[in-house]
């Protein structure tokens, strides 16, 4: 059965201010994808400020089946509208040869590594 936590505590304040980076869990499906939303979502509220960028780290997840890609479709959906969504997934890895196959990666930008998808979110330290 999957680990429905994070892999560590959800939206540790990053450097710049204003984001999250949400590290996601090495297995996401019909086990605990469901549970995963909530948790997501319930970080987004409890952000101090305002969250510009959410950041979903993929980079450990090792499977991802459509429960994984229904849920970051979800997040995105329901991300305040000033709120923006990136994914960073290793190029090599199921994860993102899976939001390729669905077509997500046009909708959601997702990224080689965290550094990139700070940068292309436009969020700089002040």
């Amino acid at each position: 059965m999957s680990d429905v936590t994070f892999l560590s505590p959800p939206c540790e304040p990053c450097d710049p201010p204003g984001c999250a980076v949400l590290p996601l869990p090495p297995e996401i499906d019909y086990c605990n994808a469901e549970g995963l939303l909530p948790m997501i979502m319930a970080a987004v509220d409890h952000q101090p400020g305002e969250l510009r960028l959410l950041v979903l780290d993929l980079t450990a997840t090792h499977f991802m089946d459509s429960q994984g890609v229904r849920l970051i479709d979800e997040v995105h959906r329901l991300l305040p509208a000033r709120t923006r969504l990136r994914v960073v997934a290793n190029p090599a890895s199921a994860p993102s040869r899976i939001l390729e196959l669905t077509g997500l990666r046009r909708d959601v930008p997702v990224h080689d590594n965290l550094a990139e998808a700070l940068r292309s979110g436009g969020v700089r330290s002040a």
